[in-house]
Order: structure tokens, then sequence, then C-alpha cells
């Protein structure tokens, strides 16, 4: 697993249902709008985040390697 991720929530995507800064709120926030956003850029990369973006009911989620830049979710075909 890599050191650092870089995560992005896609505001064109996400309806806001708060789910990411709810299940870890110390890596998502709500801005005004109530969309969500991570915290910082990049953040440590952890199985929190992984299972966070997993579990976007509508996979607006993404998140790379802040190294590489290659993608770690969502999966690649």
């Amino acid at each position: 697993m890599p050191d650092r991720w870089k995560v992005t929530v896609d505001p064109r995507v996400c309806v806001r249902t708060g789910l990411c800064a709810a299940s870890a709120p110390r890596e998502f926030q709500l801005d005004e709008r109530g969309q969500g956003r991570a915290t910082a850029e990049p953040l440590p990369a952890s199985e929190e985040i992984l299972e966070v973006a997993e579990s976007c009911p509508i996979e607006a989620i993404s998140i790379v390697d802040a190294d590489t830049g290659e993608g770690v979710f969502p999966p690649q075909s």
C-alpha cells in the first residue's frame, strides 16, 4: 500500500449523503453545500479511507497514489 493518497470527491457526482464525513471525520468533511471533501492533500493511506470510498453509494470518491499518480480506487480495468 502506498504511504500517501490524493483523495478527491467529485462535486458533479456527490449527492451529499454525508456518509464519508460521518464515517471518517478526520479525513473527510462537508463543505458549505454539504458535499464531501478530503480534509488534507495528501492523506496518509489507510484502510479506513479505502472503505469509505468503497461504501460511497455513487462512487464519487477517487484515490490515487500521491507519489506516482497510479489509481487506487476505483479499480482500474
